[in-house]
């Protein structure tokens, strides 16, 4: 989406509140474990959390999201405190944002404008800001009527990337058409790419998946001894990054690929299916996992879902628990009794657990201290083996004896 580059945005520090509501089928540890997401994601964009509050609810409130209450003890820490910034963790529908507004009197975002903000701030090929610019107008298109005056009102910062000119266009027609031209140029970037894979002759290609942070760029670069931009922020990578990779003088593509998230907004899955064919052209999935974080089994699910919503037929897909140098455990007491819980499992207990469960070899490794990578490249390399010789059996490539 073009910014109009005579635009001199103040800078000012983001000082913000966070708020997230559980539902009836959610508990209180869930809704704490979403919204720690909810602030990594705000620091990753660059807002200072002052604050967070959060409400059961059997149901959101159709009008403000929160309930009547728990709105004014938000508008008056607002208040007092000086803050500019309220984020929610759910998608807000147009009337919740302008009456929740109405009262905060700063602005407002919800988790999927602050997921977007932060993809226009990552975005770095022509393919990743067309992509974005194009989820971007998604997202406004039904929240014109009365959104105006809410940022016209913003100095820049944090959700204002993209769609600010200083005269914005209100007319829908428009909008549509912006979004009607995106898509055909994301049509036009896809043959391309298209004809770089074919390119690439008789490779198998792998491809890393998984949550956001888990250390994907990481593991890339050291397979691959490339210089992968890796951070401790989410989304720290976003353009899909294909490096050639040579183990025992077998060699095969590597991708490394955009980390999913928890509630990721549908227009962003929309618009990245073009990036995510490198996932869905790959012969081998390696699902990289962080196996230090405390809900690691729900990015697992929240992975393999949006895997099955890109890729209707399953790849060989291959485990790799990382950060086990961060990986801790509660020691039982040897007087302890009582039933050993999923929380005090030993990583050879997880280990364990994972071989049987997914009826396949489950590597533990450390990206960062670089410990267990030799089993990582044997697995690697016996997987790729196999598949190449089912891919191409007569193919006149010669397998070194792996040692």
């Amino acid at each position: 989406m073009p910014i109009n580059q005579n635009i001199v945005i103040k800078k000012i520090e983001e000082r913000a509140v966070i708020v997230g509501v559980a539902t009836a089928n959610q508990s209180d540890e869930l809704l704490k474990e979403y919204l720690d997401e909810l602030e990594f994601l705000a620091h990753t964009a660059g807002a200072v959390i002052i604050k967070r509050f959060s409400q059961k609810l059997e149901f959101y409130n159709p009008r403000t999201f929160v309930g009547k209450g728990k709105l004014e003890e938000i508008k008056n820490f607002i208040i007092e405190n000086e803050i500019n910034l309220a984020i929610f963790d759910d998608e807000l529908s147009p009337s919740q944002m302008r009456n929740i507004e109405e009262e905060f009197k700063c602005k407002i975002l919800d988790r999927t404008n602050l997921i977007l903000d932060i993809f226009a701030k990552r975005a770095q090929t022509a393919t990743a800001r067309t992509q974005v610019e194009l989820a971007q107008y998604q997202y406004l298109l039904p929240r014109l009527t009365g959104m105006w005056t809410h940022l016209e009102r913003q100095q820049g910062g944090i959700g204002t990337r993209g769609p600010g000119e200083k005269e914005i266009e209100t007319d829908k027609r428009i909008i549509k058409d912006k979004i009607a031209k995106l898509k055909e140029d994301l049509i036009k970037i896809d043959k391309q790419n298209q004809t770089q894979r074919k390119s690439r002759g008789k490779m198998i290609r792998v491809a890393l998946v998984g949550y956001t942070n888990v250390g994907k760029s990481t593991i890339m670069n050291l397979i691959s001894k490339s210089e992968v931009f890796a951070e401790n922020k989410l989304f720290a990578t976003l353009d899909t990054t294909v490096r050639k990779v040579v183990i025992d003088n077998l060699a095969f593509l590597l991708a490394d690929t955009v980390g999913f998230i928890r509630k990721l907004p549908h227009q962003l899955v929309e618009s990245f299916k073009s990036t995510l064919d490198e996932v869905r052209e790959a012969d081998i999935l390696l699902h990289v996992i962080d196996i230090s974080h405390s809900n690691y089994e729900e990015q697992i699910q929240v992975v393999d879902k949006t895997l099955s919503e890109i890729m209707p037929d399953s790849k060989p897909t291959y485990y790799i628990f990382n950060k086990v140098d961060a990986f801790e455990f509660l020691q039982k007491a040897e007087d302890d009794l009582t039933p050993i819980k999923r929380e005090n499992y030993s990583l050879e207990d997880l280990k364990k657990l994972w071989i049987a469960k997914t009826n396949s070899p489950s590597i533990f490794i450390s990206a960062k201290q670089k410990s267990n990578i030799e089993e990582f490249k044997s697995l690697l390399y016996n997987k790729v083996k196999e598949v190449h010789i089912t891919k191409y059996p007569y193919d006149d490539f010669l397998f070194p004896k792996n040692d």
